[in-house]
């Protein structure tokens, strides 16, 4: 007994819809017609959409299965490719999971972004923000050391930047600043490429700084863009004099070498 398209498509355990797409594509074969002009499938179409359905099961683009269908010589080349790409989705299907373990361990928000689960509790809206930009801009081993400036715990000015208003005094802009200015000493203590990020840049020097600079004048608001700036203008000079004072230092501690070198007067 011939089989109309639905019946065919129920025992295949596909749709109409997909039936029709193989046979656009010509991987399966037009069946006669009745005398009313409804298709009538027989057994062998069902094997031959059934043998499609397994291909597509595996993962064989549409592109190759009339190839791998007929056991062409590049069949095995095909397999392999398709693989290799199953391969990359299972590792990407189980670093996905590792995040949603992370999201639900921490109660971080959905879209926290990647690796800083952790410390999502200390981030707030704009820093997701400028962190998902960062996380394009910078590479690996910069974001891990993001990660580790985010968790230090010794930092509270996150708060009162999120909180400053548009019109706040000058005096809490200039306190707030210095207390910014220290955090970021430290991290450029400890951290030194912060100074000259260009090597983890992938994207560019250029690019990079224009994509950070837009993105903090959308976020933030007037009177917290000027305790920034402030901030690191203090922090440039609360460097410069630490290394004067080094330098000034060790000038002197040449000089006393010298001193007390070879041909020095002695009591």
């Amino acid at each position: 007994m011939p089989w109309s398209t639905r019946e065919l498509a129920d025992l295949a355990g596909t749709t109409v819809n997909t039936v029709r797409h193989y046979h656009r594509l010509g991987l399966l074969a037009e069946p006669d017609r009745r005398y009313n002009g409804y298709k009538q499938y027989e057994v062998r179409h069902l094997v031959s959409l059934l043998r499609i359905r397994r291909l597509a099961v595996l993962g064989i683009p549409l592109s190759q299965m009339r190839e791998v269908s007929s056991g062409g010589g590049g069949t095995p080349d095909v397999l392999r490719d398709v693989d290799a790409e199953l391969q990359l989705r299972i590792e990407s299907l189980q670093e996905a999971r590792a995040h949603i373990a992370a999201i639900l361990q921490h109660q971080a928000p959905a879209d926290v972004p990647a690796g800083f689960e952790a410390v999502a509790s200390r981030l707030s809206e704009n820093d997701r923000s400028i962190v998902h930009i960062m996380s394009q801009l910078y590479d690996e081993d910069a974001l891990a050391d993001i990660r580790e400036m985010t968790a230090d715990e010794t930092d509270d000015t996150g708060p009162d930047i999120d909180n400053l208003p548009p019109d706040a005094d000058e005096q809490t802009r200039e306190e707030l600043a210095r207390r910014v200015a220290a955090i970021i000493v430290k991290h450029l203590a400890a951290y030194p490429w912060l100074s000259d990020p260009a090597a983890h840049l992938p994207r560019g020097t250029q690019i990079s700084t224009q994509a950070f600079g837009d993105a903090l004048t959308e976020l933030y608001n007037e009177a917290q863009l000027d305790v920034l700036f402030r901030a690191n203008v203090m922090a440039g000079e609360l460097l410069a004099s630490v290394q004067d004072h080094s330098a000034a230092q060790e000038h002197i501690e040449v000089q006393d070498q010298r001193a007390e070198g070879p041909g020095a007067r002695t009591s």
